[in-house]
C-alpha cells in the first residue's frame, strides 16, 4: 500500500540548490508541500530564486545544524552530496558523502520523521559482467568502486541501507546520469557537454552512459516517497547509450560537429595522468580526471524497470533533455 503523504507536512531538502535537489524543491512546492531547503552559508542560491520556500543554514557535516534543520519536519529528502570526481583532499568526500548521511539519518531518527528518501547513485551499484544492463541486485563490493567518489557514495548507501535494517523509513533512489536545465556547478557530465558547446571534444572515448532527464529523477525521488518499499533500492534511469551517440545527439540538437575520431583507451589515460598530475600542483580540478577515464573503461548501463514497474516511474525522451541542458548553458553564459 503507498505511504500516505496527503497532509503536505514540513519537508526537508538537503542540497536543495543543487541539480537535483533544485528540480526535486520545485516539484514539492509545485504539489503544495511547506519546503525547507538546507544549504551551506554562501551557497549559491540561484536555483531557488523567486521561489517561497524556507532557508535553513548549516552543513551536513556539522550534526547541530541538522539536528535544527530537521525540526518540525515530516518528511526528508537527503540529495546532498560532494559529486567531483577530483579533490585535492579525497577526505573531505567522505565527511560529506558518509558522515553527513549518517548525520542526516540520526537526526531524522530522533526527530521522528515519517520518511526519508536517500539520494544514491548507480555508482555505487555493480556493473553487469555478460553486457546486459544492471540492476539493483547486481552483484558488487566496495572493491569494485573506482575513486572516492564512488567508494564514499558505496559507504554512504550501506549507512542508509542499515538504518533501514534498524527501522528507520529510509527508500533509496539510485540516479543513473541526469541531465537538463539549472546544472549550476556543472556537473561532470554537465561539464562535458559545456565542454561540446565550446568545441574542447575532438574525439570520443568507447564508454557509454545512462541518461534521464533530471526533472524525472527528480519526480522519481517523490514517487519513492509514496510508493517506494523501505529499504529498496530503485534505479532512476532511462536510456542507455554509447558516448558517441550521445555527442551525435547534442550535435543534432546544439547545431555543431559531433567528433568522429575515437580515442584510443591507453591515449585517454595518458591524458588523464598528466592532466591529473599538473592539479595537485594548480589545485585546480583537472580537465580529464584519471578516475573519470578509469570508470569509461566499462558501459555504466542500467535497467529501470523497478522503478517503473513499482514506482509508476516515467521517462521523457533524453533528446529532449539534451536539448534542454543546450539552451540553458548557452543562456547561462557556460558557452563562449
Amino acid at each position: 500500500m503507498d505511504f500516505e503523504v496527503t497532509d503536505k507536512g514540513l519537508t526537508l531538502v538537503t542540497g536543495g540548490t543543487g541539480f537535483v535537489g533544485s528540480h526535486l524543491v520545485r516539484k514539492l512546492l509545485h504539489r503544495g508541500f511547506k519546503v525547507r531547503a538546507f544549504a551551506r552559508p554562501g551557497s549559491v542560491l540561484k536555483n531557488l530564486e523567486g521561489l517561497e520556500l524556507d532557508m535553513a543554514s548549516g552543513d551536513i557535516t556539522d550534526p547541530e545544524s541538522v539536528r535544527a534543520a530537521m525540526t518540525g519536519c515530516a518528511f526528508v529528502y537527503h540529495a546532498a552530496a560532494d559529486y567531483r570526481l577530483w579533490a585535492p583532499d579525497p577526505a573531505v568526500l567522505y565527511r560529506a558523502n558518509v558522515g553527513g548521511t549518517r548525520n542526516v539519518l540520526e537526526a531524522a531518527g530522533a526527530a521522528g520523521v515519517r520518511r526519508i528518501v536517500y539520494t544514491s547513485t548507480v555508482g555505487a551499484l555493480g556493473i553487469s559482467k555478460n553486457g546486459h544492463p544492471a540492476g539493483e541486485e547486481s552483484p558488487v563490493t566496495l572493491g569494485d568502486m573506482i575513486g572516492h567518489y564512488k567508494r564514499s557514495k558505496f559507504l554512504a548507501e550501506a549507512e542508509a541501507s542499515a538504518a533501514a535494517r534498524r527501522g528507520l523509513p529510509v527508500v533509496i533512489v539510485n540516479p543513473s546520469t541526469p541531465v537538463g536545465s539549472m546544472d549550476i556547478k556543472p556537473t561532470p557530465t554537465g561539464q562535458m557537454i559545456v565542454d561540446f558547446l565550446n568545441g574542447r571534444i575532438p574525439a570520443y572515448l568507447d564508454t557509454g552512459l545512462n541518461l534521464v532527464d533530471v526533472e524525472d529523477v527528480a519526480e522519481g525521488h517523490l514517487l519513492a516517497m509514496e510508493k517506494g518499499r523501505v529499504g529498496e533500492r530503485y534505479i532512476l534511469g532511462h536510456r542507455n547509450l554509447t558516448l558517441k551517440e550521445i555527442l551525435e545527439i547534442l550535435g543534432r540538437v546544439s547545431g555543431r560537429k559531433a567528433p568522429t575520431v575515437r580515442l584510443p583507451r591507453s591515449a585517454a589515460m595518458a591524458l588523464a595522468a598528466v592532466s591529473t598530475g599538473l592539479s595537485f600542483i594548480t589545485r585546480r580540478p583537472p580537465r580529464v580526471p584519471w578516475e573519470g577515464v578509469r570508470m569509461a573503461g566499462k558501459k555504466m548501463f542500467y535497467d529501470s524497470s523497478k522503478a517503473v514497474r513499482e514506482l509508476g516511474f516515467h521517462q521523457g525522451p533524453v533528446e529532449d533533455a539534451l536539448e534542454k541542458a543546450v539552451v540553458w548553458f548557452r543562456a547561462n553564459g557556460y558557452v563562449k
